[in-house]
């Protein structure tokens, strides 16, 4: 029999009604939040994204250029401008950076600003590889010779003329140096054909680092636009039509609102670390970290540090052009500095060391390539820590070898204790705070003092400590 009378279920059903309404407002919610969100990214479409690329062109600059880019997507900006400054950077960082700008559902206009900035080498193909190429006044592009890792700038084949002067470069002087030349002139070319550019100007940039002011590149139709700043860019570049993709698209960039993108702390990250200076420091540090390691076991921390170092040293210089005879002179040079503090070789360990560490760092990186490349003071000043860390080890080494030995049988021997008991030639005697049993060839007393001249076992073998006159103290 069912005696649950009916207002017992009101607070039930009460429950259920007060969660459909909440689940209802929560889905009213959303879709206001979804109605407000389609204006926003409209919006976005009136935006222009500015993004700086300012130094050398590297791994950070991809990874800052791709994260900014699907941004600038995903908000439906009407333009891109990469705001550029640049000596040049990595080949394979440059070639990262046009695909992706080839392949950008988006106009990108680089800008080669402001007065007195230039596009140099890698910064020129990227200018190229652009749908707008504009520059400030004031400002120069060019010299595009390709640099060979760990060979420096292409040689190039000089003429000479009837007075036995230089001409002009030609030609590469090698078969290898050719290859390398002409890949880039025809990788340049094809860029500049894309664009409908000035082609022949942009071979000339390749095989003979020509360069050009902003008011020349606009005359000889390298760039589209010289503008004195972002208004006046936006200005000259509306109505434009540029190829995206495989469709034409005319550009309504006249009303566009200039927003910069700064990079991320990732960004910011990748680009500290790789930094030849910051890389180098932390593979020094990561080496002599494992190494004091090696030296004090259990000392932990310069082995942690080290290992952590060490990783993130590998990881940036997985990134970078790097000489890897460069980092073995390096290690050599460590590993005969720290010889030295525990071989007797005269210094010939630490002097082979020293040079081997200074030659590996100069090798290290190919100071060809711009803004890749330990300066002379880094050099030096890791030279000379590592100089001194390897005289204050050699120095302590010494120390250690000339002072008494502290522990074992050999630092009992000759010390001086007192007799606590004795009886037929055995008793305990009381030598560096501990109790000892002993045994003498002659007869001692309690309070007597004693000298430890050996040991069997556990036992100390004494003599009496001949005493002083009175008379004789003192003198």
């Amino acid at each position: 029999m069912d005696c649950t009378r009916p207002t017992d279920r009101i607070p039930s059903n009460g429950l259920l009604v007060f969660l459909l309404a909440g689940l209802i407002g929560v889905c009213v919610f959303a879709a206001a939040a979804q109605t407000v969100e389609t204006p926003r990214e409209a919006a976005g479409s009136r935006e222009a994204i500015v993004l700086d690329m300012d130094g050398a062109i590297g791994p950070a600059t991809v990874e800052y250029l791709r994260r900014s880019l699907a941004e600038a997507t995903h908000r439906q900006a009407g333009l891109v401008i990469l705001r550029i400054d640049t000596p040049g950077g990595l080949d394979s960082a440059m070639r990262e950076i046009i695909r992706d700008i080839i392949a950008s559902p988006i106009a990108i206009a680089t800008y080669v600003s402001p007065s007195g900035a230039r596009a140099a080498s890698a910064g020129t193909y990227i200018l190229y590889a652009s749908h707008i190429a504009a520059m400030a006044p004031g400002t120069n592009l060019g010299a595009a010779t390709p640099v060979q890792l760990g060979g420096g700038r292409q040689p190039l084949d000089r003429d000479k003329d009837e007075a036995g002067q230089d001409k002009q470069p030609t030609s590469p002087a090698d078969a290898m140096t050719a290859k390398v030349v002409n890949d880039a002139v025809a990788f340049i070319r094809g860029l500049a054909e894309l664009r409908g550019r000035n082609a022949d100007w942009a071979e000339e940039a390749v095989r003979r680092a020509a360069s050009l002011p902003a008011r020349q590149a606009l005359a000889y139709g390298v760039v589209d636009i010289v503008a004195n700043d972002l208004s006046d860019l936006l200005a000259q570049a509306d109505g434009r039509s540029v190829r995206i993709g495989n469709t034409e698209h005319r550009l309504d960039t006249a009303k566009l609102r200039p927003v910069v993108i700064e990079p991320d702390w990732r960004t910011r990250l990748l680009a500290t670390i790789t930094h030849p200076s910051i890389a180098y420091a932390l593979l020094l540090i990561g080496i002599y970290g494992i190494v004091f390691e090696f030296l004090s076991p259990g000392a932990t921390v310069p082995g942690v540090i080290g290992a952590i170092c060490l990783l993130i040293a590998a990881f940036a210089l997985n990134l970078l052009p790097i000489n890897y005879a460069g980092i073995g002179l390096i290690l050599l040079g460590v590993a005969l500095m720290t010889a030295e503090a525990f071989l007797p070789s005269f210094g010939i360990f630490g002097i082979g060391g020293i040079i081997a560490f200074v030659l590996g760092s100069l090798l290290v990186f190919d100071r060809d390539v711009p803004g890749f490349a330990l300066s002379w003071p880094v050099v030096v000043a890791a030279a000379a820590v590592s100089a001194g860390t390897l005289i204050i080890a050699a120095t302590a080494a010494v120390r250690a070898h000339r002072r008494r030995v502290a522990t074992g049988d050999t630092s009992l021997i000759g010390m001086t204790g007192e007799v606590l008991a004795w009886s037929n030639g055995h008793g305990q005697v009381h030598v560096q705070g501990e109790r000892w049993a002993a045994r003498a060839d002659v007869m001692l007393a309690p309070r007597q003092r004693v000298r430890v001249v050996a040991r069997e076992r556990l036992t100390l073998v004494v003599e009496p400590v001949a005493e002083t006159a009175p008379e004789n103290r003192g003198r």
